[in-house]
């Protein structure tokens, strides 16, 4: 897949729409749909690296309440013929067809590499991946587990919803939540991650969420660790523009 030279490639990732209340989340929602707004016209393609709520349980016939901005703004771009790629986060991995049959946008469950302009990308939220963290990732197989999601599917939705919403507030608000600065080549444990995979085959830029850090490291003379960071303090995002990647803030 080759952008034109005219065209974009916009990376975007943990929105974490509805914490830490309504109001808040609201006025962020309204911000990134201000954002998509701005970048429609010279949008190729748009990656949502995970995170875009801060829970999502789709049911049968039930999706979560509200969105209806972003859902409306992301319909809006598909239509138009712009690509919207979306990968869960460890906040949202419970998705099932709804962004694909409604909004026309494909849903990934883990990194995927992709090839623009001759220059290659590792993209994914990056949860559960490099050293450490052993007690998440024994809990993703659990949420991953379809018996599991049957189980949770069957509580209905006000009182699954509810649990769902007081758990992880209760996670973001914890003081091992806070987000550090950044720890060093040595124990960043995506930069970690990165270099292994390139120890097996060679990327251009290795693109991940999760971190809530912006983060633009140079891994290599030719490739390139990206975090996206976040839509609570930072604005932030990525823009390939057929050559090169930069790392940006937007500010209205």
């Amino acid at each position: 897949m080759t952008p034109s030279l005219s065209k974009k490639i916009y990376f975007l990732s943990d929105f974490h729409l509805g914490t830490p209340g309504s109001s808040t989340s609201l006025q962020r929602e309204k911000t990134i749909v201000r954002f998509l707004e701005s970048i429609k016209n010279d949008a190729e393609q748009i990656f949502i690296v995970g995170d875009m709520f801060d829970f999502w349980f789709e049911y049968s016939t039930v999706v979560p309440k509200g969105y209806t901005r972003l859902l409306g703004k992301l319909a809006e771009l598909t239509d138009a013929g712009i690509l919207v790629h979306f990968f869960v986060g460890n906040h949202d991995m419970w998705m099932r067809d709804y962004f694909q049959t409604e909004l026309n946008i494909p849903v990934y469950f883990e990194p995927v590499s992709f090839e623009f302009s001759g220059k290659k990308f590792y993209i994914g939220h990056g949860d559960g991946l490099g050293p450490g963290d052993k007690g998440y990732k024994f809990l993703k197989k659990i949420f991953r587990n379809k018996l599991c999601q049957w189980a949770f599917g069957i509580i209905p939705p006000a009182v699954g919803m509810g649990l769902a919403n007081y758990f992880s507030n209760k996670s973001r608000n914890a003081p091992s939540g806070v987000v550090p600065d950044f720890l060093g080549e040595d124990k960043e444990w995506l930069l970690i991650y990165a270099k292994e995979v390139l120890q097996k085959e060679y990327y251009d830029y290795f693109i991940f969420g999760h971190r809530h850090l912006p983060i633009d490291f140079a891994i290599t003379e030719k490739t390139r660790y990206i975090n996206l960071g976040e839509w609570l303090n930072y604005n932030s995002y990525a823009v390939f523009d057929g050559t090169d990647i930069a790392l940006k803030n937007f500010s209205e």
